[in-house]
Protein backbone atom coordinates (compact mmCIF):
# COMPACT_ATOMS: atom_id res chain seq x y z
CA UNK A 1 0.00 0.00 0.00
CA UNK A 2 2.79 2.14 0.89
CA UNK A 3 4.68 1.74 -2.55
CA UNK A 4 1.29 2.45 -4.52
CA UNK A 5 0.68 5.85 -2.78
CA UNK A 6 4.26 6.67 -3.36
CA UNK A 7 3.55 6.27 -7.13
CA UNK A 8 0.01 7.69 -7.11
CA UNK A 9 1.72 11.08 -5.51
CA UNK A 10 4.86 10.85 -7.83
CA UNK A 11 2.25 10.67 -10.82
CA UNK A 12 0.42 13.45 -9.13
CA UNK A 13 3.82 15.81 -8.51
CA UNK A 14 4.98 15.57 -12.28
CA UNK A 15 1.62 17.07 -13.07
CA UNK A 16 1.68 19.96 -10.70
CA UNK A 17 5.63 20.67 -11.92
CA UNK A 18 4.47 20.43 -15.73
CA UNK A 19 1.59 22.68 -15.01
CA UNK A 20 3.73 25.07 -12.66
CA UNK A 21 5.84 25.69 -15.71
CA UNK A 22 2.70 26.44 -17.91
CA UNK A 23 0.42 27.67 -16.25
CA UNK A 24 2.60 30.78 -14.57
CA UNK A 25 2.63 34.04 -16.36
CA UNK A 26 -1.64 34.62 -16.18
CA UNK A 27 -1.70 37.29 -13.18
CA UNK A 28 0.63 40.49 -12.22
CA UNK A 29 1.25 41.86 -8.73
CA UNK A 30 -1.23 44.83 -9.52
CA UNK A 31 -3.52 45.33 -6.27
CA UNK A 32 -6.63 46.90 -8.09
CA UNK A 33 -8.52 46.85 -4.42
CA UNK A 34 -12.23 47.42 -5.87
CA UNK A 35 -13.99 46.29 -2.53
CA UNK A 36 -14.99 49.80 -1.73
CA UNK A 37 -17.23 49.66 0.97
CA UNK A 38 -16.01 47.32 3.95
CA UNK A 39 -17.71 46.49 7.19
CA UNK A 40 -16.20 44.41 10.61
CA UNK A 41 -17.56 41.76 13.09
CA UNK A 42 -15.39 41.29 15.72
CA UNK A 43 -15.82 38.14 18.47
CA UNK A 44 -17.40 40.42 21.19
CA UNK A 45 -19.95 41.14 18.80
CA UNK A 46 -21.39 37.32 19.06
CA UNK A 47 -22.80 35.36 21.62
CA UNK A 48 -22.70 31.77 21.77
CA UNK A 49 -26.27 30.75 23.02
CA UNK A 50 -25.68 26.50 22.83
CA UNK A 51 -22.42 26.82 24.69
CA UNK A 52 -20.85 27.60 28.16
CA UNK A 53 -18.23 29.98 27.04
CA UNK A 54 -20.95 32.66 25.04
CA UNK A 55 -17.93 35.01 24.07
CA UNK A 56 -14.68 33.32 21.73
CA UNK A 57 -11.51 35.13 21.57
CA UNK A 58 -11.40 35.10 17.80
CA UNK A 59 -14.28 34.39 14.95
CA UNK A 60 -13.13 34.30 11.15
CA UNK A 61 -12.40 32.71 8.34
CA UNK A 62 -16.56 32.65 7.51
CA UNK A 63 -18.48 31.29 4.64
CA UNK A 64 -21.60 32.65 3.86
CA UNK A 65 -24.77 31.92 2.23
CA UNK A 66 -28.21 34.05 1.42
CA UNK A 67 -31.30 32.77 2.16
CA UNK A 68 -34.58 34.43 2.77
CA UNK A 69 -33.51 37.74 2.25
CA UNK A 70 -30.47 37.11 5.07
CA UNK A 71 -27.17 36.55 4.86
CA UNK A 72 -26.11 33.83 7.00
CA UNK A 73 -22.74 33.73 8.23
CA UNK A 74 -20.66 30.59 9.29
CA UNK A 75 -17.59 31.95 10.53
CA UNK A 76 -14.67 29.80 12.41
CA UNK A 77 -14.47 30.36 16.45
CA UNK A 78 -11.78 29.70 18.89
CA UNK A 79 -12.70 30.07 22.30
CA UNK A 80 -8.53 29.15 23.35
CA UNK A 81 -5.21 29.50 22.17
CA UNK A 82 -3.60 26.59 24.04
CA UNK A 83 -4.36 24.29 21.04
CA UNK A 84 -6.17 26.71 18.61
CA UNK A 85 -8.65 24.19 18.90
CA UNK A 86 -11.76 25.49 16.16
CA UNK A 87 -15.36 25.01 15.09
CA UNK A 88 -17.57 26.47 13.03
CA UNK A 89 -21.10 28.60 13.95
CA UNK A 90 -23.92 30.74 12.31
CA UNK A 91 -25.27 33.88 12.54
CA UNK A 92 -27.37 35.95 10.30
CA UNK A 93 -28.20 39.57 9.61
CA UNK A 94 -30.83 41.27 7.08
CA UNK A 95 -29.11 41.44 3.82
CA UNK A 96 -30.57 45.07 3.23
CA UNK A 97 -29.24 45.89 6.17
CA UNK A 98 -25.74 44.86 5.51
CA UNK A 99 -26.05 47.20 2.02
CA UNK A 100 -26.88 49.85 4.01
CA UNK A 101 -23.44 49.35 6.35
CA UNK A 102 -25.63 48.49 9.25
CA UNK A 103 -25.36 45.04 11.36
CA UNK A 104 -27.08 44.50 14.53
CA UNK A 105 -25.07 43.96 17.40
CA UNK A 106 -24.95 41.48 19.33
CA UNK A 107 -25.16 38.69 16.98
CA UNK A 108 -27.24 35.30 18.27
CA UNK A 109 -24.46 32.55 17.28
CA UNK A 110 -25.09 28.71 16.86
CA UNK A 111 -22.13 26.34 17.13
CA UNK A 112 -23.05 23.59 14.30
CA UNK A 113 -19.79 21.52 13.89
CA UNK A 114 -17.44 20.85 16.24
CA UNK A 115 -14.45 18.53 16.42
CA UNK A 116 -15.99 15.00 16.53
CA UNK A 117 -13.79 12.52 14.54
CA UNK A 118 -10.41 11.64 15.16
CA UNK A 119 -8.98 13.02 11.78
CA UNK A 120 -10.42 16.48 13.57
CA UNK A 121 -8.87 15.87 17.20
CA UNK A 122 -6.30 18.90 17.44
CA UNK A 123 -6.82 21.85 15.52
CA UNK A 124 -10.55 21.02 14.59
CA UNK A 125 -12.53 22.19 12.16
CA UNK A 126 -11.89 24.68 10.09
CA UNK A 127 -12.33 27.56 7.19
CA UNK A 128 -15.55 26.33 6.26
CA UNK A 129 -17.68 26.99 2.79
CA UNK A 130 -21.22 26.58 2.19
CA UNK A 131 -23.43 25.28 -0.38
CA UNK A 132 -27.46 25.05 -0.62
CA UNK A 133 -28.28 22.19 -3.01
CA UNK A 134 -31.21 19.65 -3.45
CA UNK A 135 -32.53 20.47 0.11
CA UNK A 136 -29.56 20.06 1.62
CA UNK A 137 -26.77 22.22 3.32
CA UNK A 138 -23.14 21.06 2.38
CA UNK A 139 -19.95 22.50 4.49
CA UNK A 140 -16.22 22.28 2.97
CA UNK A 141 -13.77 22.59 5.66
CA UNK A 142 -10.56 21.86 6.93
CA UNK A 143 -10.59 18.50 9.24
CA UNK A 144 -6.96 19.53 11.24
CA UNK A 145 -5.99 16.38 13.31
CA UNK A 146 -2.74 16.13 15.50
CA UNK A 147 -0.56 12.70 15.37
CA UNK A 148 2.29 11.25 17.16
CA UNK A 149 5.13 10.27 15.10
CA UNK A 150 8.72 9.37 15.90
CA UNK A 151 7.80 11.08 18.92
CA UNK A 152 7.21 14.01 17.26
CA UNK A 153 3.77 16.13 16.83
CA UNK A 154 2.32 16.34 13.33
CA UNK A 155 -0.82 17.99 12.29
CA UNK A 156 -2.71 16.80 9.20
CA UNK A 157 -5.40 18.65 7.56
CA UNK A 158 -7.95 16.95 5.11
CA UNK A 159 -10.54 18.07 3.07
CA UNK A 160 -13.33 17.65 4.95
CA UNK A 161 -17.64 17.62 3.72
CA UNK A 162 -20.52 17.96 6.04
CA UNK A 163 -23.75 17.28 5.23
CA UNK A 164 -26.65 19.44 7.07
CA UNK A 165 -30.62 19.94 6.89
CA UNK A 166 -32.09 22.75 6.19
CA UNK A 167 -32.29 23.50 9.76
CA UNK A 168 -29.09 23.14 10.24
CA UNK A 169 -28.91 19.69 11.51
CA UNK A 170 -25.99 17.33 11.25
CA UNK A 171 -26.53 14.95 9.20
CA UNK A 172 -23.13 13.18 8.04
CA UNK A 173 -19.08 14.08 7.97
CA UNK A 174 -16.89 12.76 6.07
CA UNK A 175 -13.52 13.77 4.26
CA UNK A 176 -11.80 13.40 0.53
CA UNK A 177 -9.39 10.53 -0.79
CA UNK A 178 -7.75 10.11 -3.59
CA UNK A 179 -8.44 6.50 -5.75
CA UNK A 180 -5.11 5.79 -7.43
CA UNK A 181 -4.97 4.21 -11.30
CA UNK A 182 -4.51 0.22 -9.29
CA UNK A 183 -7.17 -1.57 -7.73
CA UNK A 184 -7.15 -0.44 -4.17
CA UNK A 185 -4.97 2.48 -3.70
CA UNK A 186 -6.18 4.84 -1.99
CA UNK A 187 -4.46 7.84 -0.38
CA UNK A 188 -5.82 11.11 1.89
CA UNK A 189 -3.21 14.15 1.24
CA UNK A 190 -2.99 17.13 3.52
CA UNK A 191 -5.95 19.27 1.52
CA UNK A 192 -7.64 22.33 2.33
CA UNK A 193 -9.38 25.32 -0.01
CA UNK A 194 -12.36 23.81 -1.36
CA UNK A 195 -15.69 24.71 -3.72
CA UNK A 196 -18.22 22.56 -5.50
CA UNK A 197 -19.16 22.84 -8.66
CA UNK A 198 -22.35 21.18 -10.63
CA UNK A 199 -23.73 18.85 -8.03
CA UNK A 200 -25.87 15.68 -8.98
CA UNK A 201 -26.58 12.59 -8.27
CA UNK A 202 -24.14 12.08 -5.60
CA UNK A 203 -21.38 13.49 -7.97
CA UNK A 204 -19.27 16.97 -8.48
CA UNK A 205 -16.81 18.84 -9.42
CA UNK A 206 -14.05 19.67 -6.41
CA UNK A 207 -12.07 22.56 -6.73
CA UNK A 208 -9.71 22.16 -4.07
CA UNK A 209 -5.71 21.65 -2.70
CA UNK A 210 -4.27 19.09 -2.04
CA UNK A 211 -0.45 19.12 -1.09
CA UNK A 212 1.50 17.06 -3.54
CA UNK A 213 5.39 17.08 -3.67
CA UNK A 214 5.33 20.12 -1.51
CA UNK A 215 3.56 22.53 -3.90
CA UNK A 216 0.29 24.54 -3.17
CA UNK A 217 -1.69 24.86 -6.27
CA UNK A 218 -5.02 24.42 -7.03
CA UNK A 219 -6.66 21.62 -8.31
CA UNK A 220 -10.13 20.36 -10.33
CA UNK A 221 -11.18 16.48 -8.94
CA UNK A 222 -14.19 14.61 -9.57
CA UNK A 223 -15.73 13.94 -6.48
CA UNK A 224 -18.00 11.47 -5.64
CA UNK A 225 -20.15 12.22 -2.85
CA UNK A 226 -20.97 9.62 -1.57
CA UNK A 227 -17.90 7.75 -0.68
CA UNK A 228 -15.56 10.90 -0.88
CA UNK A 229 -13.13 9.61 -3.74
CA UNK A 230 -11.53 11.62 -6.22
CA UNK A 231 -10.28 9.13 -9.33
CA UNK A 232 -6.76 10.43 -9.69
CA UNK A 233 -6.78 10.14 -13.41
CA UNK A 234 -9.33 13.39 -13.15
CA UNK A 235 -7.06 15.49 -11.47
CA UNK A 236 -5.40 18.37 -12.77
CA UNK A 237 -3.85 21.42 -11.92
CA UNK A 238 -5.97 24.91 -13.13
CA UNK A 239 -4.41 27.80 -11.21
CA UNK A 240 -0.61 27.86 -10.15
CA UNK A 241 1.44 30.53 -7.90
CA UNK A 242 3.23 33.23 -10.09
CA UNK A 243 7.07 33.70 -9.35
CA UNK A 244 6.44 36.33 -6.36
CA UNK A 245 3.81 33.91 -4.55
CA UNK A 246 4.65 30.75 -2.13
CA UNK A 247 1.47 29.18 -2.40
CA UNK A 248 -2.19 29.99 -3.90
CA UNK A 249 -5.54 28.47 -3.27
CA UNK A 250 -9.25 28.47 -3.67
CA UNK A 251 -10.53 31.44 -1.54
CA UNK A 252 -14.37 30.90 -1.73
CA UNK A 253 -17.65 29.15 -2.56
CA UNK A 254 -18.18 29.11 -6.18
CA UNK A 255 -21.21 31.44 -7.61
CA UNK A 256 -23.33 30.25 -10.89
CA UNK A 257 -23.22 32.80 -13.48
CA UNK A 258 -25.00 33.26 -16.79
CA UNK A 259 -23.48 30.63 -19.63
CA UNK A 260 -23.11 28.12 -16.82
CA UNK A 261 -19.58 29.07 -15.37
CA UNK A 262 -19.00 29.74 -11.95
CA UNK A 263 -17.62 32.92 -10.27
CA UNK A 264 -14.71 32.09 -7.40
CA UNK A 265 -12.28 33.57 -4.92
CA UNK A 266 -8.65 32.78 -5.04
CA UNK A 267 -5.59 33.88 -2.48
CA UNK A 268 -2.35 33.73 -2.92
CA UNK A 269 0.53 34.11 -0.40
CA UNK A 270 3.27 36.85 -1.48
CA UNK A 271 6.76 35.52 -0.85
CA UNK A 272 7.73 39.64 -0.10
CA UNK A 273 6.13 40.53 2.64
CA UNK A 274 3.89 37.45 3.18
CA UNK A 275 0.38 39.39 2.73
CA UNK A 276 -2.81 37.02 2.10
CA UNK A 277 -4.55 39.36 -1.24
CA UNK A 278 -7.30 37.83 -2.94
CA UNK A 279 -8.88 38.02 -6.54
CA UNK A 280 -11.13 36.20 -8.82
CA UNK A 281 -11.68 33.50 -11.68
CA UNK A 282 -14.20 32.48 -14.12
CA UNK A 283 -14.58 28.88 -14.04
CA UNK A 284 -16.31 26.10 -16.40
CA UNK A 285 -18.67 23.70 -15.13
CA UNK A 286 -15.50 21.10 -15.25
CA UNK A 287 -13.31 23.74 -12.98
CA UNK A 288 -10.87 24.60 -15.73
CA UNK A 289 -9.82 28.32 -15.37
CA UNK A 290 -11.25 30.79 -18.15
CA UNK A 291 -10.74 34.20 -17.05
CA UNK A 292 -8.84 35.48 -14.05
CA UNK A 293 -7.89 38.90 -12.35
CA UNK A 294 -5.26 40.11 -10.88
CA UNK A 295 -5.37 41.03 -7.03
CA UNK A 296 -8.62 43.04 -6.08
CA UNK A 297 -9.12 42.28 -2.58
CA UNK A 298 -6.07 43.23 -0.07
CA UNK A 299 -5.68 43.83 3.64
CA UNK A 300 -5.93 48.07 4.50
CA UNK A 301 -5.38 49.70 7.81
CA UNK A 302 -4.96 48.80 11.65
CA UNK A 303 -8.56 46.60 11.87
CA UNK A 304 -7.34 44.53 8.59
CA UNK A 305 -3.89 44.15 8.94
CA UNK A 306 -3.20 43.63 12.62
CA UNK A 307 -4.03 40.29 14.09
CA UNK A 308 -2.97 36.74 15.27
CA UNK A 309 -2.10 35.86 11.70
CA UNK A 310 -1.41 39.88 10.74
CA UNK A 311 -1.94 41.39 6.57
CA UNK A 312 -4.29 39.04 6.11
CA UNK A 313 -7.53 38.35 4.22
CA UNK A 314 -8.90 34.95 3.94
CA UNK A 315 -11.58 33.16 2.27
CA UNK A 316 -14.52 31.84 2.37
CA UNK A 317 -17.74 33.58 1.22
CA UNK A 318 -19.41 34.49 -1.89
CA UNK A 319 -22.82 36.09 -2.60
CA UNK A 320 -24.89 38.04 -4.77
CA UNK A 321 -27.77 40.05 -4.04
CA UNK A 322 -29.23 42.19 -6.50
CA UNK A 323 -26.08 43.80 -8.75
CA UNK A 324 -23.68 43.53 -5.69
CA UNK A 325 -21.00 40.87 -5.11
CA UNK A 326 -20.50 40.67 -1.13
CA UNK A 327 -17.21 39.08 0.04
CA UNK A 328 -17.40 37.88 3.58
CA UNK A 329 -13.90 36.68 4.57
CA UNK A 330 -11.68 36.93 7.65
CA UNK A 331 -9.16 39.45 8.81
CA UNK A 332 -5.72 38.66 10.25
CA UNK A 333 -7.21 35.24 11.83
CA UNK A 334 -9.63 37.13 14.57
CA UNK A 335 -12.72 38.93 13.45
CA UNK A 336 -14.71 39.34 10.37
CA UNK A 337 -14.46 41.58 6.86
CA UNK A 338 -18.08 42.08 4.60
CA UNK A 339 -16.29 43.74 1.78
CA UNK A 340 -18.88 45.07 -1.22
CA UNK A 341 -18.62 45.68 -4.81
CA UNK A 342 -20.67 46.19 -7.66
CA UNK A 343 -20.38 42.76 -10.22
CA UNK A 344 -19.99 44.28 -13.03
CA UNK A 345 -16.89 46.32 -11.99
CA UNK A 346 -15.97 42.95 -10.98
CA UNK A 347 -16.36 40.62 -13.61
CA UNK A 348 -14.75 43.83 -15.65
CA UNK A 349 -11.26 43.33 -13.90
CA UNK A 350 -11.39 39.14 -15.36
CA UNK A 351 -9.27 38.44 -18.18
CA UNK A 352 -10.23 35.62 -20.78
CA UNK A 353 -7.01 32.64 -20.94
Amino acid sequence: MIAKERAAEKRLRRKAQNALHKLQGVRSPKVDDIFDKRLYIGPTDLVVKNYLRPTPIAAFNPGAALKDGRLLIFPRLIFDYYTYTSSIGVFDVPIDQVLQGQIPKPLSTQIILWPGETWEFGPGCEDPRVMMWGGEVYILYTGAGRYDKDHKVEIKPVQGIARFSPSLELRARRYFSIRGKDKGEVFTPSAKDSALLSPGSEKAVLLWRPQVGGLALCWRGDADLEDCLIPENSMAPVLVPERWESRVGWSTNALVMEGGEYLVGWHGAAREDQAYRNGLALVDREGYVRAVSDYLLAPKGLNESYGDRPQTIFGNGLVQYEDQLIWVGGISDYAIGIFITPMERALERLRRL
